[in-house]
């Protein structure tokens, strides 16, 4: 007998899509899952039960591609794996929800805030949370004012996976990186680089859709690996309390999972104070015993399958809760230790590839 059915979208390997697909295949409810992605070498088409190619986010005929795919297989619940299919998914949520899918997203106002690193960092601050130091950059005026060093330079909105992400140490640095991210976005953001890497968290808050707290959880991340480090360099800043390295994270992480208390419970109390609506995750690190948080992402973890590994399976949880009507235990028990990832091959054989790499949006029900 098989489970409730699921679509995921952006299955493709080491995004969120994988991520979530990877924690419903642990639960013991047996789900069917339907994939879909935009490329026919997306990694996860293979290993969903049905999959599909569908169109871009931003395509007109995207949303009621995924709508068809839903209905054609009684979804009971519908997960985004790429940020520009929450976006979507988010403006059309009353559509969805007309319908009858489950769709476990973040209220629209989270959603916006947490998706622009300014706006983050400057509503963290007014409602008493620490973060770096920052700064907006819009001109060659305002980069020429930025006087924290080493500093962290990001596009404000989108560079998901760390894409155009700058560490610099000296002001030549700044300026180089700097002028390159002005000639492609219209904004950035620079934050001050602090803590070291042996302190740095990712931290998972989950609330139900009603927006009741659930449970929480954290990886202390081990950055030596090479998967999960963007960069690593000698610190020639003078700034000896960072330690002899400065390292930026990739999107990879592993490391010591488990209750953290000392990150756990402040990203508790932010995730409240943002009106929090399912899963959110906050990444900081800890200076001095004080959480400084540099970034929220108001979707499902890039660790998703990691805490689902040891009992914490968000995306289970929600379903059993909203769909099933099954009772949530808040704080519920899971256990606590250290993983580690490398990487995992799929072979395709010729006719599969030629089976799923037909036209976008083929046999769909129209």
């Amino acid at each position: 007998m098989t489970g409730p059915t699921v679509v995921v979208t952006a299955v493709g390997g080491g995004g969120n899509g994988e991520q979530i697909v990877k924690a419903l295949r642990a639960s013991s409810l047996g789900y069917t899952i339907v994939g879909t992605d935009m490329q026919p070498y997306s990694k996860g088409l293979y290993e969903a039960d049905i999959s599909y190619l569908v169109p871009a986010a931003n395509d007109p005929s995207y949303l009621d591609q995924i709508i068809a795919i839903c209905r054609k297989h009684d979804a009971v619940a519908l997960f985004h794996g790429s940020e520009p299919e929450l976006k979507v998914l988010s403006s059309n949520r009353d559509v969805l929800a007309e319908l009858g899918i489950f769709v476990p997203i973040n209220p629209a106002r989270v959603i916006d805030v947490c998706m622009d690193k300014v706006q983050t960092s400057a509503l963290l601050a007014e409602l008493g949370f620490r973060v770096p130091r920052w700064g907006a950059v819009r001109s060659l005026a305002d980069l020429d004012s930025v006087d924290m060093l080493p500093a962290v330079l990001k596009p404000s909105v989108g560079g998901g996976g760390s894409m155009n992400l700058f560490l610099a140490q000296t002001k030549a640095e700044l300026d180089t990186f700097g002028r390159y991210l002005l000639g492609l976005y219209p904004e950035f953001i620079v934050q001050e680089y602090v803590g070291t890497p042996q302190s740095e968290y990712t931290v998972g808050v989950l609330h139900t859709m009603a927006g009741s707290y659930v449970n929480s959880i954290a990886i202390r991340r081990h950055l030596g690996a090479a998967m999960s480090t963007r960069i690593r360099v000698a610190n020639v800043s003078g700034r000896a309390e960072l330690g002899p390295t400065l390292v930026i994270s990739s999107g990879f992480s592993h490391g010591d999972i488990g209750r953290f208390p000392e990150v756990t419970v402040p990203s508790r109390r932010i995730a409240a104070a943002l009106g929090a609506q399912g899963a959110v995750n906050i990444q900081c690190r800890l200076v001095d015993g004080e959480m400084y948080v540099f970034e929220i992402n108001p979707r499902f973890s890039g660790t998703t399958s990691l805490r689902a590994m040891v009992g914490y399976n968000e995306p289970d949880v929600l379903i059993r809760h909203h769909v099933l009507g099954e009772p949530i235990e808040p704080d519920f028990a899971y256990v606590e230790g250290t993983i580690l990832r490398g990487l995992c091959e799929t072979y395709v054989s010729p006719e599969q590839m030629a089976a799923m790499g037909g036209t976008v949006g083929a046999d769909l029900p129209r």
